[in-house]
């Protein structure tokens, strides 16, 4: 049996993804991810790796773009304001086609808000905070456990679809330490030699590029290729879990954090008699949409819980098509929602 040891959140992401072979990072630090690349910093020396803080967000995220293009496993993270800086170079990323693995450890907004956890950045995430028709994969653990565990799986997403992954976590789980099992290595081989730019040794140079400039033949085709890449991936990678689902007549939905919030109100509803389950969406992109309908098919009345003013509550609705009345609770600027909120709205409900 495996040695559980304790971690803090963000500096199990960084030994996971050392696991994975990341063996390049470059960052510029904010709070509360702080403890990631101070974390790089003392590790990847050790393993032969680079670790580089860079002069700023922008910089860093086009460290990535250089590296990634010579076939390395690379990533960087950030939180909120930082990912907004480096939208630019996440489309860069996008419209060349390069894998990457970025984190995102959420802190209030909007601007430079606060440095408590939130959950307001899912629509720049899930929606596209750059510019163009381009879509990253995104991943929202619920535990340092599930967040080593993802971060392995981001860099296999990412090399096996060359697009970049995302990371979508918070502050609280950033900063929280809990018990885990280092995740093992994946076993899956990628051949970069037909893409990547490691020297025209006997072969026909690589290009690597984003600028298109004929519209019909160019950046159409290109277009077109990507949009089929992203229907593979949302038929291929969607992950969820469902938690006492079977018999629910109301049924909460969160992702992240929220989600434990979420999973102690519903045990305390069980207790006073009150059928209530959850569906946690784990990749918000692609979203589970068929797999929520398929469970909500028999309850009464769905719950949306949110660390923000309601953004994932738009997926919710989108996916169940009015056939059943959906509802939400948020909290704004770091503030999490109350287990005693939660029961109180759905015994109004059952009322």
């Amino acid at each position: 049996m495996s040695k559980k040891i304790f971690m803090r959140g963000n500096e199990a992401l960084a030994e996971a993804a050392i696991i994975a072979g990341c063996r390049y990072f470059f960052g510029y630090p904010i709070t509360p991810q702080n403890e990631v690349p101070a974390y790089f910093a003392m590790r990847l020396p050790q393993v032969k790796g680079t670790f580089l803080q860079a002069e700023s967000e922008l910089a860093a995220i086009n460290m990535v773009f250089g590296a990634s293009a010579a076939g390395a496993r690379v990533m960087t993270s950030s939180s909120s304001p930082g990912i907004s800086l480096k939208q630019e170079g996440i489309s860069y990323l996008a419209g060349a086609e390069l894998p990457a693995v970025i984190a995102n450890i959420m802190r209030g907004g909007p601007g430079l808000g606060n440095i408590a956890g939130a959950q307001g950045d899912y629509f720049q995430a899930t929606k596209g905070g750059g510019h163009g028709d381009y879509r990253i994969i995104v991943l929202a653990p619920y535990s340092v456990q599930e967040l080593a565990d993802l971060t392995v799986l981001a860099f296999d997403l990412a090399d096996t679809y060359r697009m970049v992954c995302m990371i979508l976590g918070d502050g609280y789980l950033g900063q929280m330490s809990e018990p885990l099992v280092l995740p093992k290595p994946s076993s899956k081989h990628f051949d970069k030699s037909g893409w990547a730019l490691n020297g025209a040794k006997g072969r026909e140079p690589h290009i690597i590029r984003s600028l298109r400039l004929n519209p019909e033949h160019a950046l159409e085709d290109l277009n077109v290729k990507l949009q089929k890449k992203y229907q593979t991936v949302a038929q291929n990678e969607i992950r969820y879990e469902e938690y006492k689902t079977d018999d629910a007549e109301y049924l909460l939905v969160g992702f992240g954090i929220c989600s434990r919030i979420i999973k102690a109100a519903i045990n305390g509803l069980r207790d006073k008699g009150v059928k209530a389950g959850l569906f946690r969406p784990v990749t918000l992109w692609p979203y589970p949409y068929q797999a929520l309908q398929n469970c909500a098919k028999n309850v009464k009345k769905v719950l949306v819980v949110e660390m923000n003013a309601g953004q994932m509550v738009e997926d919710v609705r989108l996916a169940l098509n009015g056939a059943v009345p959906v509802d939400f609770i948020g909290r704004m600027g770091g503030m999490i929602p109350e287990v005693e909120d939660i029961i109180e709205r759905i015994e109004s409900y059952a009322a």
